[in-house]
């Protein structure tokens, strides 16, 4: 196998690498690739050393698969001319999520959408897709009428200049903002830019993209993302109203049986999820599991995960697991 990481400098690209290698992903040729100014940069993956090399040089050299993280405008102007080459794309930026035409996968969830037509697939937002783990199950059984949910959103999830940012602040030197306000002592409803309705793009993602992986337009999706002085990963208060009544203790057998989630629920012994413990894992947690008392067939709940490993780096190789596992990825080039 030959494998692309394309934006292998950045914060994803980095921790893209870390997962494949602790996956044993069947990486035989690996091909960093980053911007102009890292072109000829070593990378370091399993004992050897790679450069980093431009996006045209990458194509010519046929990977089987390509993993971008390297924002939107990139993968818009490069994915389609990498997945001509016989590669097929899985990015991680907005840029392809909500194209009719392309398929945005959680594997836990609807990997079974996939076939070996497709050479661009969209890895979803960080935010939908602990969201979503910790719903679809859920769904199944007694389908989902609304969502209200307010995230608690780490720096990472802006980037390296961000936690930078913070890092600053915390060690009181004058800091490169990348906020429009101080992110140290602070939390900032503000993730993405607003649009004309009001709501940021981030919250927007979070309706979309979910009704789009559950497959189901009638969910009702309101969301308020906000930014909070944390680096390791995503917080979000979850309000579900179902269509159908349920009882607490199957909501939490549901959970617990559940691929890719651990129930950490037990209040009364302080333990609930936290971003301080999910860092560098790859579960979504969920905890604070109780009945909205205020309105029947109504569920509260807290999802904490790690917003570079599941919410982009694990999901984008588990999509590639998954394709090499159903022999839809061609690496007979």
């Amino acid at each position: 196998m030959k494998v692309a990481v394309v934006g292998a400098t950045g914060l994803v690209g980095t921790v893209m690498l870390k997962v494949l290698a602790e996956r044993n992903f069947p990486v035989h040729e690996l091909i960093p690739v980053a911007t102009k100014r890292s072109v000829g940069r070593e990378i370091h993956f399993k004992g050897k050393s790679y450069k980093v090399v431009s996006l045209t040089e990458a194509i010519a050299k046929k990977p089987d698969v390509a993993l971008f993280s390297a924002g939107g405008g990139t993968s818009l102007e490069w994915a389609p001319k990498v997945a001509e080459a016989g590669t097929v794309v899985i990015d991680n930026s907005s840029a392809w999520r909500m194209d009719p035409e392309k398929k945005l996968v959680v594997p836990e969830i609807n990997a079974d959408v996939l076939n070996s037509t497709d050479k661009i697939i969209a890895n979803p937002n960080c935010s939908t897709i602990q969201m979503v783990m910790a719903l679809a199950p859920l769904h199944r059984k007694y389908k989902i009428k609304r969502i209200v949910v307010s995230t608690y959103q780490s720096v990472t999830g802006t980037g390296a200049k961000a936690l930078q940012q913070l890092e600053d602040e915390v060690s009181g030197h004058i800091a490169e903002m990348v906020y429009n306000f101080p992110i140290h002592k602070n939390v900032i409803p503000h993730c993405d830019v607003f649009t004309e309705n009001g709501y940021t793009k981030e919250e927007m993602k979070l309706a979309n993209e979910t009704r789009k992986i559950l497959r189901d337009e009638s969910i009702g999706v309101t969301a308020t993302t906000v930014r909070v002085p944390v680096k390791g990963g995503h917080s979000e208060a979850i309000n579900v109203e179902f269509e159908n009544e349920f009882n607490i203790d199957d909501i939490k057998d549901i959970i617990f049986k559940s691929p890719g989630l651990i129930l950490y629920d037990d209040p009364q012994k302080n333990i609930y999820p936290m971003p301080l413990f999910a860092e560098g894992k790859d579960d979504v947690f969920v905890g604070r599991v109780r009945r909205d008392e205020s309105q029947p067939k109504t569920l509260n709940l807290w999802v904490v995960a790690d917003n570079l490993r599941k919410g982009a780096a694990t999901n984008a190789v588990q999509i590639a697991e998954y394709l090499l596992q159903k022999k839809l990825i061609d690496n007979r080039k």
